[in-house]
């Protein structure tokens, strides 16, 4: 009579495990991958940001002298008003401008 030896349990057991944790490393070292990548296009993304966020503020601070000089000759340009008004019947002028 021939008997046919099966390898024990624990053979197996590590054998399976082995392959489990091959397949594990592999899982986890893709999320590593993915996870750098993704990294990668945030920080991207933050550079590309921080320009665009300065040359808004740049363009900004020249758009806000621009108007202080348009608002200068504006001012310039206006004709001054002069405020009068009577009290009693007599006439008062003050050299007030609007």
């Amino acid at each position: 009579m021939m008997c046919e030896v099966m390898p024990t349990i624990s053979e197996d057991t590590l054998t399976q495990r082995g392959s489990q944790n091959g397949a594990e490393d592999a899982n986890f070292e893709q999320l590593m991958v993915n996870m750098l990548d993704e990294r990668d296009k945030l920080m991207e993304t933050l550079r590309e940001t921080q320009e665009t966020l300065s040359l808004t503020q740049e363009k900004m601070q020249e758009v806000a002298h621009e108007r202080d000089l348009l608002q200068r000759q504006l001012n310039s340009a206006l004709p001054q008003l002069t405020c009068s008004y009577s009290i009693y019947g007599k006439q008062h002028t003050e050299g007030r401008t609007f």
